[in-house]
């Protein structure tokens, strides 16, 4: 029989021979997982010896994560912006740089800087991540969220639910095909990878769905779209905040003012990446499409 941190130290070897980055973090994150307690917890109970039902349940969980699964699937969930979120396949795993866009948008509004959003969109929402969370900070804002995908629409409905955040709308659409009315806010993490590369990702990033990495031949593609089509849903100069790849940040904000968009910046991630264009929409409000020719939205709770 092996101690608590007999088996973290030998879980966290396998894991680090089989590429495993922090592999130690991980070994914890699995363990707690196991015994339902605080990664925390374990280290007052190093010396305590792991019964072994819990090892065997621990040993497979650990043989998946080093077989490339990530750790968010493993456990089912992941924290961000301090709600916990179901955490699967169906779409991507919320990211740090994603959870530092949302935070600077609360901030500014905080200070006075950006208005707050009336109607709010997150467009290609995957779990939620974004919209949810503004949806809990802007409690008197009309909430919706988008996705092409309806396993990933299942899934920010499932947090949506969990969160309590029932007031929000879900919709399936190819981009705004489906969109009726105008916003504020339009928040939106597209797929931007070029295709040829999205095989050369980790692993774990792999384990992403492809409808949410690949971003056509030089990863533009569903962005470009998004620039033309996005104007005549904009309220006056609304607010528009772009996630994208390492390299695109000056192109898409060169595609975005020649496309018609009023003014724009480029925001750097925490790492000082150029992660993110924020844009205004038009001085004059574009013509806006007849919202007979679109569907209603469905609230996540109906």
């Amino acid at each position: 029989m092996k101690t608590i941190l007999e088996v973290v130290k030998a879980g966290a070897g396998f894991l680090e021979r089989a590429g495993v980055d922090e592999a130690r973090l991980n070994m914890e994150h699995l363990l707690a997982h196991v015994l339902g307690c605080r990664r925390l917890d374990l280290y007052l109970r190093f010396g305590e010896v792991l019964p072994e039902r819990d090892l065997a349940a621990l040993r497979e969980l650990t043989k998946r994560r080093g077989e490339g699964v990530p750790l968010q699937h493993l456990l089912g969930s992941v924290e961000f912006m301090g709600h916990e979120l179901v955490c699967d396949g169906r779409a991507l795993v919320p990211r740090p740089e994603t959870e530092f866009l949302v935070d600077w948008l609360i901030a500014e509004v905080g200070r006075g800087t950006l208005p707050r959003p009336i109607r709010l969109l997150d467009l290609a929402t995957g779990s939620g991540c974004i919209g949810l969370s503004l949806a809990a900070a802007f409690a008197d804002a009309e909430v919706w969220l988008i996705d092409l995908s309806e396993e990933a629409l299942d899934l920010a409905r499932l947090n949506a639910s969990r969160l309590g955040l029932d007031r929000v709308q879900a919709l399936r659409s190819d981009l705004f095909e489906k969109a009726s009315g105008r916003f504020d806010w339009v928040v939106s993490n597209l797929p931007y990878i070029p295709s040829a590369e999205v095989r050369e990702l980790a692993r774990e990033v792999q384990r992403d769905p492809q409808l949410a990495l690949d971003g056509g031949p030089d990863g533009l593609q569903l962005l470009r779209r998004f620039l033309v089509e996005a104007l005549p849903f904009l309220q006056g100069s609304a607010l528009v905040a772009l996630e994208v790849g390492h390299d695109q940040a000056k192109v898409v904000l060169d595609l975005a003012l020649q496309s018609g968009w009023s003014e724009g910046r480029i925001l750097q991630d925490l790492a000082g990446v150029e992660r993110f264009v924020i844009l205004r929409g038009p001085l004059q409000a574009a013509p806006k499409v007849s919202d007979d020719e679109h569907e209603e939205p469905t609230a996540v709770g109906s």
